[in-house]
């Protein structure tokens, strides 16, 4: 496509949220999180809803971190390699 390769990674699934995936982690495309959430919704329908609301904001309950550093908007650049940890509170 355009635009150059997208960054892949590995991605870490919460528990609530493997009813979709069936796996702990996925391999996913994207430069920043918010692509890398759509990336997982057109194969998953459904999850990114359960992870950000309709003002596209994250979920409060909803925690992302990028190689164990917290990330606090969609907008948060990811590159090729990066782990991306998806993790709901309680």
């Amino acid at each position: 496509g355009s635009g150059g390769r997208c960054a892949g990674m590995r991605v870490l699934i919460p528990s609530p949220l493997r009813s979709y995936t069936r796996e702990t982690w996925v391999e996913a495309r994207g430069r920043t999180i918010g692509a890398v959430l759509a990336d997982l919704d057109r194969r998953y329908p459904g999850i990114r809803f359960r992870m950000i609301d309709e003002q596209d904001r994250m979920r409060p309950h909803v925690r992302f971190f990028v190689n164990d550093r917290q990330a606090f908007t969609l907008d948060e650049p990811l590159g090729d390699g990066d782990e991306l940890l998806i993790v709901q509170a309680l």
